[in-house]
């Protein structure tokens, strides 16, 4: 009887074992599929009320994701934003709903003239050289914490910045990247 009762207990704890690794495993998983690289943030001015970031999102999974939003304390108003081309020729930014895909091992350039997140409603000045914090939100890989750097001027060439970033399940590391072109 007891023989049979340590064998229950067993077989249960096998199987809740291997339901617990099951589910767990697509969110561990998820958690380094996403890198951001060469972000920053640039307004017109230290007194604009509006502001764009810039970055490349490179998604090293071979399944597809997609940026669905981005969070700010730093403004009123956080959204993903486009430019298109209206009927009279004419490039206007819109509001990009559904979010931007970032197909399997494929990479999302956030640029000047392109797609790019935007603040609006600035809370505070931005100083040239300090950092923002913002959330990234993705339906696959949920959510990644960064630290970007304020840029006020045009990019320099050399293409040097640091940022840092936690995914939703390791703890906060810092990137360096200096590309030279």
């Amino acid at each position: 009887m007891i023989l049979k009762y340590c064998k229950r207990v067993r077989y249960f704890y096998k199987k809740l074992i291997f339901f617990v690794i099951v589910l767990l495993t697509p969110w561990v998983a998820s958690a380094e599929t996403i890198l951001i690289e060469d972000a920053y943030v640039r307004a017109s001015s230290k007194l604009a009320k509006s502001a764009a970031a810039f970055m490349e999102i490179r998604n090293t999974s071979s399944r597809g994701d997609r940026l669905l939003d981005v969070k700010s304390d730093i403004a009123k108003k956080v959204e993903l934003h486009t430019h298109i081309k209206s009927d009279d020729g004419v490039m206007k930014m819109r509001r990009v709903e559904e979010g931007f895909v970032i197909l399997g091992n494929g990479v999302l350039q956030l640029e000047s003239g392109g797609d790019h997140i935007m603040f609006m409603g600035l809370s505070q000045p931005f100083v040239d050289g300090e950092a923002i914090s913002l959330t990234l939100i993705f339906e696959t890989a949920g959510s990644i914490e960064l630290e970007i750097p304020i840029h006020l001027k045009k990019r320099s060439t050399s293409r040097s910045h640091s940022h840092t970033h936690t995914h939703k399940n390791s703890k906060v590391h810092k990137h360096m990247h200096t590309h030279s072109d």
